[in-house]
């Protein structure tokens, strides 16, 4: 079997910087060994920069891929969801092209493996050819109660379609404000040892929503002809009002966070104490700034999270709310935004923390013998591409 030998100016290993250190990968990418330098003899290749394990999206919507500027930037949130429900058609052959665009500059820019929220089968031939690893999210919605059982046969069938390709799948709420009281009943049962994903607190009146019914989601419901009279507010958070549900999961992922609070937190500590049946549950907070930006021109409480020692992930959402589907391009934005954060620790977000979430960790997210993580250049020039 014939190696490669690859040194930088760091490596990152998915959890901590090595330094003066070469790695001998295989040429399939299997990682044999880390060695001192002075042993690893000659043939050595360098790179300047960073090498690091491949990259890990843990939320996009690569069925929405051509969409990409279609809706305006910072409409906000109802808005936002109303035209990706009604702009969203298009050709069978466009939106197939488009898919397979947005997997290879996934590809190309370092990503090896996505949590994908999926609403129809299009994106089955293209993760078929398994460019990626995906963790498929088949995401159940329905804010009318007499529409549960169709909504949920409907995720069911693509639930049973996704399965019977051999890809990791998951029934899945779409957001607390989509999904009702009924809708979950019926889907409750599907999140036992599965990872379960959700987008959260992505907008400020979510909140005011289920604690008093009121704000401008109503106005969602109006413009797509909803009938909302069958809710009543939980008085409490969002978030506060759901979390329990998903207590069966093995992993929770919990997307945007956007405007989530300091007794959210402290909920979800409470919920999954040690000394609680749900002890082995763990949840992580997934954020996709750039897409926040897109859509609210706002960023989530980072800091909050990081002082809660929250196991953060990271992930794109869609072309249609992002202007790339690059794990990078998030970094950079939270190195910008939030220039306290070190690298070593967003790039742990990115790798380590993300195969984790998506229960890849077996090969993915760190440099250690016997895995194939894929191997990521970052240049000095903050550029990043896959290298093995």
């Amino acid at each position: 079997m014939s190696y490669r030998k690859l040194k930088a100016d760091k490596i990152f290993d998915g959890y901590k910087y090595i330094h003066n250190r070469v790695l001998i990968v295989s040429k399939d990418g299997l990682i044999e060994d880390l060695v001192p330098a002075e042993n690893a003899g000659d043939d050595v290749e360098f790179f300047n920069g960073i090498l690091c394990p491949g990259f890990i999206n843990c939320h996009c919507h690569l069925e929405l891929s051509h969409m990409k500027g279609l809706i305006p930037e910072k409409t906000g949130l109802v808005d936002f969801v109303f035209k990706v429900v009604t702009e969203r058609h298009s050709s069978h052959e466009e939106i197939l092209d488009a898919i397979e665009k947005a997997e290879n500059q996934m590809l190309n820019s370092g990503i090896v493996a996505v949590g994908d929220i999926c609403n129809n089968s299009l994106t089955i031939h293209q993760k078929q050819k398994k460019g990626l690893q995906y963790y498929n999210f088949i995401e159940a919605s329905g804010w009318l109660p007499s529409v549960s059982k169709t909504r949920f046969e409907r995720a069911k069938n693509l639930f049973d379609e996704f399965s019977m390709s051999n890809a990791q799948c998951s029934i899945v709420p779409h957001a607390p404000y989509s999904v009702s009281e009924n809708l979950w009943k019926e889907i409750e049962p599907y999140f036992e040892n599965r990872i379960v994903t959700i987008h959260n607190q992505e907008t400020a009146f979510e909140d005011k929503f289920f604690q008093t019914g009121k704000g401008d989601f109503t106005r969602m419901y109006e413009l797509m002809k909803i009938d909302n009279t069958h809710h009543q507010p939980s008085k409490k958070s969002s978030l506060q009002s759901y979390f329990t549900k998903l207590e069966k999961a093995k992993n929770i992922i919990l997307v945007h966070n956007t405007f989530t609070k300091q007794e959210d937190i402290d909920y979800i500590k409470l919920q999954t104490h040690p000394d609680s049946y749900r002890d082995k549950l763990q949840t992580f907070i997934c954020l996709c700034v750039n897409a926040n930006k897109f859509i609210e021109d706002a960023f989530p409480p980072i800091e909050m999270f990081r002082k809660n020692n929250c196991t953060i992930v990271l992930g794109t959402d869609s072309l249609a709310s992002n202007w790339s589907l690059s794990i990078f391009e998030e970094i950079k934005t939270i190195q910008k935004n939030f220039p306290s954060i070190p690298l070593e620790e967003i790039l742990k977000w990115a790798t380590s923390n993300g195969a984790k979430a998506l229960k890849l960790d077996h090969e993915l997210g760190s440099i250690e013998r016997g895995k194939k993580p894929g191997i990521v250049n970052i240049t000095e020039r903050l550029e990043s591409s896959l290298v093995i």
